[in-house]
């Protein structure tokens, strides 16, 4: 007896939740824009990472340790990396229906 009355509830539940569950994106389509502008941020960061060499081994650059290599770069990247950080965790709003 007690199978029957739950073949019944489990139907009448079944079709209430049916709505409810709508299969949804994990990203939206804003926070897939926002991870490609991180993305971007970051290699934008490599790009100013990248030089500095030197064409003859004997001969030391200084140009390796200025400002845009050691500061600036690194920056960029670390903001880049935060803004598709950001773009994973942010929640997408709800469309209130009423």
């Amino acid at each position: 007896m007690q199978c029957k009355n739950m073949g019944k509830n489990d139907s009448k539940s079944a079709g209430k939740n049916a709505g409810a569950n709508e299969s949804k994106m994990a990203m939206t389509a804003g926070g897939l824009k926002l991870m490609i502008g991180g993305l971007l941020v970051m290699a934008a960061g490599f790009i100013l990472l990248a030089g500095g060499g030197s064409d003859d081994p004997q001969v030391f650059n200084y140009a390796m340790f200025d400002f845009r290599r050691l500061v600036a770069a690194p920056i960029v990247i670390v903001a880049g990396i935060v803004v598709v950080v950001v773009s994973i965790m942010r929640r997408p709003k709800d469309k209130k229906e009423e």
